[in-house]
């Protein structure tokens, strides 16, 4: 089964939301307070998903508020230079800083993110600096949750997500739930449930639907019964080492084992995941490999020192479908 997109659309996807700093540490299996050194890369869960399908040679967009620092300078630098259309990009002209995410390497399956987050440029996108003759000119809106935690950022996603379903733009939610950004699990709940209500795609683990949906222990079913009483076609389900499920409006579901890989940290992975995916789409394949290359990407990308420069092209996650060896 394909999924199908407007062809006559200059770009394929837009993403909106954050871009900041990832600063990941360079001395593995220790705690931040013994780590020294730290590699400086652009983060934040929408830019990757920008830069990682820009690097599997789609056309791709960016909405987002950048510090006027030189933070800022280096996401908009590297962004362009990866092939990121930034013309979309704004500059704060009111002193607020970029996010900065600190990384902690204690093992393979134990990491943890320090984040310093009060007062980002990012939360403070204006509606008025989102542009309808820009999302008009997308295949995809691609909105991560994180940029609703936050007034003007959140109406300005608001606004983006209309303008998408005015224009017949295909919108895609990636819940990409960050706890620290939140009031409450009542507001999260409340404004995921609205985005993911208008959205085509939406994309996350199992719990993130959780909170999307304010349980413990959330059924698939359950969640994908209430979804398609909106706009969703397609609802994708992540269960870590156990794969993923594309659940599709027709009543087929498709699944995708996650492969085999050196695991060196567990970040990275959902938007690794989500460039993969809608990279597979766009280039016309069907869902049941869409997850193949989203699985293969993640596994990728969690065996690398980065999220954003790890990012593959297409011939690296093709070769490790090839190899097809699973958890």
């Amino acid at each position: 089964m394909n999924y199908t997109f407007n062809n006559e659309k200059e770009l394929d996807v837009i993403a909106i939301g954050r871009a900041c700093i990832d600063l990941n540490a360079n001395e593995y299996n220790m705690p931040m307070e013994e780590t020294m050194t730290f590699t400086k890369y652009v983060g934040g869960s929408p830019a990757n998903v920008a830069i990682g399908s820009a690097k599997l040679g789609l056309k791709v967009g960016f909405i987002g508020k950048l510090a006027d620092d030189q933070h800022g300078r280096f996401i908009e630098k590297y962004m362009r230079e990866v092939g990121v259309d930034t013309s979309n990009m704004v500059t704060d002209k009111e002193g607020h800083k970029t996010g900065l995410a600190f990384t902690e390497i204690l093992s393979p399956d134990e990491c943890s993110i320090l984040m310093y987050r009060d007062d980002v440029a990012d939360l403070y996108l204006e509606p008025s600096e989102v542009s309808e003759n820009y999302i008009q000119k997308a295949k995809i809106l691609l909105v991560s949750g994180t940029a609703l935690a936050k007034s003007p950022s959140r109406e300005a996603v608001l606004k983006s997500v209309s303008l998408a379903k005015k224009h017949g733009v295909k919108i895609v939610f990636e819940l990409d739930y960050r706890p620290y950004t939140w009031q409450s699990s009542e507001e999260t709940a409340v404004y995921y449930s609205l985005v993911a209500e208008q959205s085509d795609i939406i994309i996350g683990t199992r719990d993130e639907f959780d909170v999307m949906e304010n349980i413990q222990g959330g059924d698939n079913n359950e969640t994908i019964q209430n979804l398609f009483k909106h706009s969703a076609d397609l609802v994708v389900i992540k269960h870590g080492v156990e794969g993923s499920y594309a659940y599709a409006k027709s009543g087929e579901v498709f699944r995708a084992q996650a492969y085999k890989t050196n695991v060196l940290k567990t970040f990275g992975a959902g938007d690794s995941y989500a460039s993969a995916f809608l990279y597979a789409l766009v280039s016309g394949k069907d869902i049941e490999t869409a997850l193949k290359y989203g699985s293969a990407s993640a596994s990728i990308v969690v065996s690398k020192h980065s999220s954003s420069d790890a990012m593959p092209v297409a011939s690296e996650i093709e070769q490790l479908i090839a190899a097809a060896v699973h958890v």
